[in-house]
């Protein structure tokens, strides 16, 4: 493979910055800049020079040997002055020598070719670049670890000696069969269904914490629903005015709740108009209000609006520095009940994502149900007796190649482009 290089860490002014190179002339490479390498993991001084002798940087060098590196090749990193200068001046000198710009993650898809990490590690990396919050982080860091990838295995395992047993009974078809297996089989096949369904069962609240939830506010024109927003983003997100119908389109404020990721809903105050663009804006705002994890009316008791409250959902009644009564309200303008909002928001969220698996993509999901679908035909063939078992057998082998297309093994060539497009060049 042609030996590449890349900035690996941000673009623009840094204290430090990491130009790495990877492949099998990374060395020689990194020699025509530095002179001498230090020993692989012991990092060491070193001026670089152009190809004319002039002084590039004073910079800190690293060298990693195959196999025993991310990428799985012999790899040396420069940790520069985080000069734009210095890097585009030790990028263009290398770009002279016997190497090539990286393409965007093309140091992890080295990594995932050489063996080095599974499909499912690849995109928890990219879960973990992107993660904002901790509780994003934290499940990243599952998959990064592998840990889908191990309990992958260990249930291929389980479905290979299943399907073994079957084979082995087809072979003694004319015969006698010496065993019943029929009761390991099961046992098998159970063991794997329950834990896959178990995943499945776990994905969305998995998903939602990788791509985040969103909160709707929701209620009548001129409920303080915009300035509830500002409340709760601690800055003038939205417009305020005592003219009803302010809001005409949907606005969105990214937050961090406890760890998880929200992104809060401004709608448009609900009622028949007939002006067009409010109009617009209401079936919007019912459309997105719908389609929430979670809604915040804002509403005087008795009042009914085209969003229906379900279970989960947070009802207040608005302006509660203006009422006399004992309705629970809130007012955005003081802050009256804001803190108390937070933590009931934060805490229906945060039940919400108990049961979240180690499956985070639509990808995972869709390979595991399809496993699921053929493992359950399999245990409904082996249960109508020896007569079908190669049918089972076939849809044992089935379910394997769905599981094994969750870590990259089988037919995940044509994903990968579209996977690693989505990372930046050093990585």
């Amino acid at each position: 493979m042609d030996t590449v290089f890349a900035l690996a860490t941000a673009q623009g002014r840094a204290g430090v910055a990491v130009v790495r190179i990877s492949g099998c002339e990374a060395k020689s490479c990194a020699e025509k800049l530095c002179g001498s390498l230090p020993e692989a993991r012991r990092a060491a001084t070193r001026i670089l020079r152009d190809d004319a002798g002039g002084m590039l940087d004073h910079a800190l060098i690293l060298v990693f040997d195959g196999p025993e590196s991310f990428t799985g090749e012999d790899v040396v990193e420069f940790h520069l002055h985080g000069s734009i200068a210095v890097i585009s001046a030790v990028l263009r000198e290398l770009a002279k020598s016997n190497a090539r710009m990286a393409e965007p993650g093309e140091f992890t898809r080295r990594a995932l070719e050489n063996n080095k990490m599974d499909l499912a590690q690849v995109e928890g990396l990219g879960d973990l670049i992107e993660a904002e919050t901790e509780a994003q982080r934290q499940q990243a860091l599952r998959t990064v670890s592998g840990e889908l990838g191990q309990r992958i295995e260990s249930w291929r395992s389980k479905l290979i000696r299943a399907a073994a047993l079957i084979e082995v009974t087809i072979d003694f078809a004319d015969g006698e069969v010496p065993v019943d297996v029929t009761p390991e089989v099961q046992s098998l096949l159970s063991d794997v269904m329950q834990d896959v369904s178990d995943q499945l069962s776990g994905f969305n609240s998995a998903e939602r914490i990788r791509t985040g939830f969103e909160v709707a506010i929701v209620g009548a024109p001129n409920a303080g629903k915009s300035t509830l927003l500002n409340a709760l983003a601690r800055r003038d997100a939205a417009i305020t005015s005592e003219v009803a119908g302010t809001t005409r389109d949907i606005i969105e404020v990214r937050m961090d709740l406890g760890g998880l990721p929200v992104t809060l809903l401004d709608t448009a105050g609900l009622r028949e108009s007939d002006d067009q663009i409010e109009a617009e804006g209401v079936s919007r705002a019912i459309s997105r209000a719908n389609s929430a994890q979670l809604r915040i009316f804002l509403v005087e008791p008795g009042e009914r609006l085209s969003v229906p409250v379900v279970e989960g959902d947070v009802v207040l009644a608005p302006k509660a520095d203006e009422r006399n009564d004992n309705v629970p309200a809130i007012s955005g303008l003081t802050g009256q009940g804001v803190d108390q909002l937070v933590s009931d928001i934060t805490a229906a969220l945060y039940e919400r994502t108990q049961d979240a698996g180690l499956l985070t993509h639509e990808r995972h999901r869709a390979s595991m149900s399809n496993a699921s679908s053929t493992l359950s035909s399999a245990s409904n063939m082996v249960g109508a007796g020896p007569e079908h078992y190669d049918i089972a057998a076939e849809e044992i082998r089935a379910a394997i190649r769905s599981l094994e297309a969750v870590v990259g093994r089988v037919d995940v060539e044509n994903l990968l482009d579209e996977i690693f497009s989505s990372f930046c060049l050093g990585k």
